[in-house]
């Protein structure tokens, strides 16, 4: 019946459902954006490792947080999976997550914001007072259309935000403030500079137009309130080296591209006038983001690594392969991952095949999210492509269906030296199948099980 009436209705006509339901939740729940300060991230990539990072810096100010990312549903220190497959929720459950955290007397609010949740008007009814862009680069084509109507959905964002109402907030946030109630006289952009469509995001009014990124000059940089520009970029296996202002930062973290994350997330921090002292030391022990570059720790006593990453498509997995070029494994690597279905980005399969083909040693096609695909069909279309690329089948690439039995192929043949990658679902807490139902996953846990019947 859904078939029949997406086939009947323009997805514009069905996505007003989701409108009502936007501002039905609003009304229901009393507005509850007015008594937080709400701060949304958008951007192509990284938006919820940003948020993840975010949230931590805060909480080391004393301030108290909530966040609802790909990652998880957070509200003041009570942290649930994201078992939804999905960022933005419906059906008035981003305002009931915002209740929530009024309730529970949260300060802040961090919503990772998407362009099919703009799309959706899942954005509307929340007055938000930051954004930040963290990025931006072709993805989600198929379902936008083009870029062009992708990046106008993120842009859609940004304009919403420079028109949302002005409040005031008397809180922990009021630290700073002479009158102890800050009056916010406008909206707060953060952009990341290094972006080339940075200047769009910048030409709405904001009363705060602020960048980062890496040190460079350009024009419009001179007409902004502020900027936190990094250099001297240094990676090693203990992690992340770069200075802000002379300020001088490590952190923890796998993956340079990391350094944009943590910088957008230091810029929000300092304009919420976090001590420079408080952020150096957060920074210095961030925790690690569940199922970004996350290693699984049982892996070490059988001599070999695995790490679990949601990277899904062709740039995720190109920074992937930046940190296996860190690390420099003694023995093999062995690729272990898919492509999502329904019609999502059918072109990303071609390159995924070829990628993997050439940078791992063993590559082992599998299931991921098919949705109303065939999910056989999607495996044998990437493995084309691999086997184009210069792969064997059945002997340095394999097709298997079952996920599970495919994470348990990688750790039974893994030796000494060699490292796992596991790729597409990262700590994502269920698959998508045919007929809208979703099956419950963790990439991570099945990884423990293989390692237990490896050792037994």
């Amino acid at each position: 019946m859904k078939k029949i009436i997406k086939k009947i209705f323009p997805k514009k006509f069905l996505n007003l459902r989701h409108l009502f339901f936007a501002w039905f939740g609003a009304f229901v729940y009393k507005n509850p954006s007015q008594e937080l300060l709400v701060i949304g991230i958008t951007g192509t990539s990284g938006k919820s490792t940003t948020v993840y990072l975010l949230r931590q810096l805060l909480e080391s100010a004393g301030l108290r947080v909530g966040s609802l990312s790909t990652i998880d549903f957070y509200v003041a220190g009570e942290e649930k999976l994201n078992d939804q497959k999905m960022t933005m929720l419906g059906r008035m459950q981003i305002q009931k997550y915002l209740r929530e955290m009024v309730d529970k007397k949260c300060d802040v609010a961090i919503v990772e914001t998407t362009s099919e949740g703009r799309l959706q008007y899942r954005h509307s009814f929340i007055n938000y007072d930051m954004i930040v862009l963290t990025n931006l680069y072709p993805e989600h084509i198929e379902s936008h259309g083009s870029f062009e109507n992708y990046k106008k959905a993120k842009l859609d964002i940004f304009e919403y935000v420079s028109e949302c109402s002005v409040k005031k907030l008397g809180n922990k946030l009021s630290m700073n403030s002479v009158l102890g109630e800050p009056v916010f006289a406008g909206k707060t952009a953060i952009v990341n500079c290094n972006s080339q469509y940075s200047p769009e995001f910048l030409q709405f009014n904001f009363a705060k137009k602020i960048v980062f990124g890496s040190k460079q000059e350009k024009d419009y940089l001179e007409n902004i309130t502020d900027k936190f520009l990094f250099s001297d970029v240094r990676v090693d296996k203990d992690g992340l080296h770069f200075e802000i202002e002379n300020h001088k930062f490590m952190a923890p973290m796998y993956g340079e591209h990391n350094i944009y994350n943590i910088v957008g997330a230091i810029t929000v921090a300092r304009e919420l006038n976090i001590f420079w002292e408080v952020i150096e030391k957060t920074v210095s022990v961030f925790k690690n983001v569940p199922g970004r570059n996350e290693f699984i720790l049982e892996a070490k006593g059988k001599g070999f690594d695995v790490i679990v990453d949601y990277a899904f498509e062709p740039v995720a997995l190109t920074k992937l392969y930046k940190v296996v070029d860190l690390l420099k494994p003694t023995g093999r690597i062995i690729h272990v991952c898919g492509s999502t279905g329904g019609g999502r980005d059918k072109s990303r399969r071609k390159v995924i095949g070829e990628m993997i083909a050439q940078k791992a040693d063993i590559f082992i096609v599998t299931d991921e999210d098919p949705y109303d695909e065939n999910p056989l069909s999607i495996i044998k279309e990437v493995s084309e492509f691999a086997q184009k690329a210069g792969k064997k089948l059945n002997e340095n690439l394999f097709e298997i269906l079952d996920r599970k039995e495919a994470i348990g192929k990688a750790v039974e043949i893994a030796k000494v030296g060699d490292l796992i990658l596991l790729t597409g679902k990262g700590s994502e807490q269920a698959m998508c199948i045919t007929g809208g139902k979703m099956i419950f996953w963790d990439d991570r846990q099945i990884v423990r099980d293989s390692l237990k019947v490896k050792s037994s």
